[in-house]
């Protein structure tokens, strides 16, 4: 349907002889990428590095260039990185030999290099709305009352209170997944129970935030990913973190070829390999849009990105794929302001191997082929492949997942600036044989009308019901497939969360408990505050005390875990004391270190 949306296949040099027995090779940058960095490698994906061969990689001013091919840990294809630089500006051909079996392939590129550029000081973004947080941890702004969760044994944080509204219909669905920013809370990464109390919090360094958290599998292993950086011109410049059930830090993800990643996406596919958004400003004359000639526009850039070895295995720019005409962005009328035209906000790789993009400034979601990144079709903007029924079209849209070979939930925010009334959840049907798109399923807030400038998700849970974050506005629901509000809970009033996700979570820390424990001068009974920073486990507490540090012993009964930090008082004169976090049938989980009673 490329051709259709009058938009260009992207194939490589050689595939006009390509053999049947051949498989087809992914050579990044793509064919007609406009604007790949100086920096970037030379990626093959598709067959073992072992089968390329004879490459040869010429820039039109920087001349030939060496490299050394690197195997991606995958075993399906390898990156040549160069010993120098390209130079901005120039045309550049890649040709090399794909050998299977006996059998020859030639397989290559071309693409435009384009210097890294630097906005201006006072640059901004064109959307009204950036699709993600402003914060720079927190921000100082006034909440409601009661709206900071205070603990004695986690005294230097301070994370959001959550309220349930909507008690939750099926607790057994799992915890609740966020990452608060703005507001007069910390900016971190954040767990709550379906009761709504908290799990887990971890701050965001100072000047930094977190979005999107979440369970995902890495290398056949649940984890705990997330996106941790600053926000500049609107996007986000950080890096992906993957922790394992003891929330320690088993991988960090960047993105490659001199780029920096981006917040709204961070993918983990089956092999270790990440898909991950960037944004990457590039000077552009804009006087054809009504903009200025030194003007400057966001590209957005998808990367696959090898784990375990940090290599690009497939580069996809919308600058090559996607014209500018598709954008409903205003364009800056003066320099130095940055036309965000695209605004890609979310990915999801497809089961047939494509990728599902969603592009809240063109009001689309696209399918981008995975071979050579031509857009295969659109849905919405200005360019449908599909005629749209009655309720489809959406605007300013996040989020964009495919639920089943024929259906994506998206997330529709239809504010900054305001198109409908409300913003809501749908669910698209797609024939393919005709090329229609129905709407499915609505889903509206119920108890308010809820119209989000950014941010927000969709998330199809295992008994079909639909979780929904609504981005700035701080709150998440869960709807039954019938549109009934099974459950709902709300961050305080200006805090937001860029995506709200529901998993079932088992988590056992590797640090240990914390335990606060007091006695009034001359009294014989101690005062005790116990937690646990991310454990699920926890049934009880037990508390020892004794005359000293090593000789500890139970005193008291286990006392029923109380919430996060679970506060109990324990007849005892003793003067150290340490606790002990119990689960199921009064299995020891771990011991807090011992300390002395504090009067």
């Amino acid at each position: 349907m490329a051709a259709a949306i009058g938009l260009a296949c992207a194939v490589p040099a050689g595939a006009a002889a390509a053999g049947p027995s051949l498989p087809w090779v992914t050579v990044s940058p793509l064919k007609g990428t406009p604007d790949a960095s100086p920096r970037t490698q030379i990626s093959f994906l598709g067959v073992p590095g072992t089968d390329i061969s004879q490459i040869v990689v010429h820039g039109a001013r920087s001349g030939g260039h060496r490299g050394t091919l690197k195997p991606y840990s995958t075993g399906n294809g390898g990156s040549y990185v160069l010993l120098r630089y390209f130079t901005p500006g120039e045309q550049v051909t890649v040709s090399a030999v794909e050998t299977v079996k006996g059998a020859h392939r030639t397989i290559g590129t071309s693409f435009a290099v384009e210097g890294f550029y630097t906005p201006p000081a006072g640059a901004t973004g064109t959307t009204g709305a950036t699709g993600a947080t402003g914060a720079t941890g927190a921000t100082g702004a006034t909440g409601a009352a009661g709206s900071v969760a205070s603990y004695a044994t986690l005294p230097n944080t301070r994370p959001p209170t959550i309220s349930v509204t909507t008690p939750a219909a099926n607790p057994a669905l799992g915890d609740v997944f966020l990452t608060p920013a703005d507001g007069s809370t910390q900016a971190g990464a954040m767990i709550v129970n379906p009761a709504g109390q908290m799990v887990w919090f971890s701050p965001a360094p100072a000047g930094e935030q977190d979005a999107d958290l979440r369970v995902q599998q890495y290398l056949g292993h649940a984890v705990l990913t997330y996106w941790q950086g600053k926000i500049e011109y609107g996007h986000g410049v950080g890096v992906g973190v993957i922790d394992n059930p003891s929330y320690q830090q088993v991988a960090q993800v960047r993105a490659g070829n001199g780029y920096q990643m981006d917040l709204h996406d961070f993918d983990l596919e089956p092999g270790g390999v990440a898909l991950v958004t960037i944004f990457q400003p590039v000077a552009y004359n804009l006087q054809s849009f009504g903009g200025p000639a030194n003007g400057a526009i966001e590209d957005c850039i998808i990367q696959e990105i090898d784990v375990r070895t940090g290599l690009v295995m497939f580069e996809w720019h919308a600058l090559g794929h996607v014209p500018l005409s598709a954008s409903y962005s205003s364009v800056p009328k003066t320099a130095p302001s940055l036309w965000d035209w695209f605004h890609l906000n979310s990915l999801d790789l497809e089961p047939n191997g494509n990728i599902l993009v969603s592009s809240r400034n063109t009001w689309a979601v696209y399918q981008i082929g995975h071979t050579f990144g031509e857009v295969l079709w659109a849905l919405g903007g200005r360019h449908s492949s599909f005629t749209l029924g009655p309720g489809v079209r959406f605007a300013w849209q996040h989020d964009a997942t495919l639920i089943s070979s024929n259906s994506i939930a998206i997330f529709d925010n239809e504010d900054t600036p305001k198109i409908g009334s409300t913003s809501r959840a749908i669910v698209v049907n797609l024939d393919y044989g005709t090329y229609t798109a129905t709407l499915a399923h609505q889903f509206v807030n119920p108890t308010q009308v809820v119209l989000s400038p950014s941010q927000g998700d969709v998330q199809q849970l295992t008994n079909a019901d639909q979780f929904v974050g609504w981005g700035q506005i701080g709150i998440a629901s869960e709807f039954s497939a019938a549109g009934t509000l099974t459950f709902e809970l709300s961050l305080p009033p200006l805090v937001e969360s860029y995506r709200a996700y529901r998993f079932p979570w088992s988590a056992q820390p590797a640090t240990a408990p914390t335990l606060v424990a007091t006695r009034a001068a001359g009294a014989t009974t101690a005062q005790v505050g116990a937690s646990w920073n991310g454990a699920t486990d926890v049934v009880a507490w037990q508390l020892l005390a004794g005359d000293s540090a090593s000789a500890l012993a139970p005193v008291g009964g286990p006392v029923a875990n109380g919430g996060f930090e679970t506060d109990f008082s324990v007849a005892t004169s003793a003067p150290y004391v340490a606790v002990r976090a119990l689960g199921t049938g009064g299995k020891v989980l771990a011991t807090s270190p011992a300390q002395a009673v504090a009067p």
